[in-house]
């Protein structure tokens, strides 16, 4: 094969991979619809069943026919779970005025601070206790204090991490994050947490931002909106981490050896798609958008977001967990642990008692 045909092969994956994904989009739509109009007919004016659980749902299910059929791998290519979920998270930047932006991303980034430091020092040490390798330790401890599979990414090229140890972290991060976008708003609704306070929660415990969006959505719409705002406020803090983790493995674990680290590795891992939010954010401030442009990238946004829900699903595998073991399993449910409660009682605190993103 040559190498122009290899080249069609595989944007022909591609876009058959794409059609696939809209139109299974297509299909969460009509059945959020089928759904909504149900609840509605039993006298109930809000679906507890939002559109990001019914995504998740179908993409799980495409997932295993997939599968089945031995076609997975065809349209591998065209599921890009952050591509669509980073290109919703710019455009919901049109829905949070600049106000609520400092207000909210003030508070964020106090919450992101501690619960960043926290959260992965704790890890790390027990990690440390199991006994798990360095390099696992960093990606694991990277993706449950900062945003799950993008910091286990980057930390994973910071200390030079086998790709294993990624997947295993990575499928880790969707198992979990897939329970905790159903259960946290009900817990939330049983606590009678104020919008504000559960979206804080959510952008702080819970480790991918598809799911933290997710799960803001069942609760509502400002609690999306903080959820999202606080996550992103933790995204910021990738590349310093990174840096950090570089600095650490090439001074202490690896002597010398491996990439060296430099400020510009800071920008390198810096999550650029937070510039776009915020640039969207004052835009929108500014009343640069009309009414009806505004409608029209809210109806986009929630089509991004559905893709990166689907995607979710079909991303979904549990044969990387046999590979490593239960240690790993134990510490990485230990610290999501930890990393709940702490993130209630942060948020209560910064969102509820000292009002920084009133």
């Amino acid at each position: 094969m040559t190498q122009q045909e290899t080249q069609s092969r595989k944007w022909a994956r591609l876009l058959i991979g794409l059609v696939m994904l809209v139109l299974l989009v297509v299909l969460v739509a009509e059945l959020d619809k089928w759904i909504s109009a149900s609840f509605k007919a039993q006298g109930m004016s809000k679906n507890p069943l939002e559109y990001p659980l019914t995504a998740v749902v179908i993409g799980l299910l495409a997932n295993g026919i997939l599968r089945l059929a031995h076609l997975y791998d065809f349209v591998r290519p065209a599921i890009r779970t952050e591509l669509f979920l980073k290109i919703g998270l710019v455009l919901l930047g049109a829905r949070i005025s600049l106000g609520d932006l400092l207000a909210k991303g003030a508070g964020g980034l106090v919450q992101a601070l501690v619960m960043v430091a926290s959260v992965f020092l704790f890890t790390w040490w027990l990690a440390g206790r199991f006994k798990l390798p360095e390099t696992l330790k960093a990606v694991m401890a990277s993706a449950v204090s900062v945003c799950g599979v993008s910091a286990a990414i980057a930390a994973a090229g910071a200390v030079q991490a086998r790709k294993e140890e990624v997947s295993y972290i990575t499928t880790l991060v969707i198992l979990t994050a897939l329970p905790l976008m159903v259960l946290m708003p009900w817990l939330a609704n049983v606590m009678g947490l104020t919008p504000t306070i559960a979206g804080a929660w959510f952008g702080g415990n819970i480790d991918t931002t598809a799911a933290v969006v997710g799960a803001g959505t069942i609760y509502g719409p400002e609690a999306q909106q903080v959820a999202a705002v606080v996550k992103l406020a933790q995204n910021v803090l990738i590349g310093f981490v990174a840096f950090a983790l570089a600095l650490y493995f090439a001074l202490v674990v690896n002597r010398g050896e491996g990439e060296r680290p430099t400020p510009a590795m800071i920008w390198q891992r810096f999550p650029k798609f937070v510039l776009g939010f915020v640039l969207v954010s004052i835009l929108a401030s500014l009343d640069v958008f009309t009414p009806a442009l505004a409608a029209e990238i809210d109806t986009a946004n929630k089509w991004f977001f559905a893709l990166a829900f689907v995607c979710i699903g079909l991303d979904f595998t549990v044969a990387e967990l046999r590979k490593a073991g239960w240690k790993p399993i134990g510490v990485y449910l230990g610290a999501t642990v930890f990393n709940t409660v702490l993130a209630l009682i942060v948020a209560t605190v910064i969102f509820g008692v000292l009002g920084l993103g009133a």
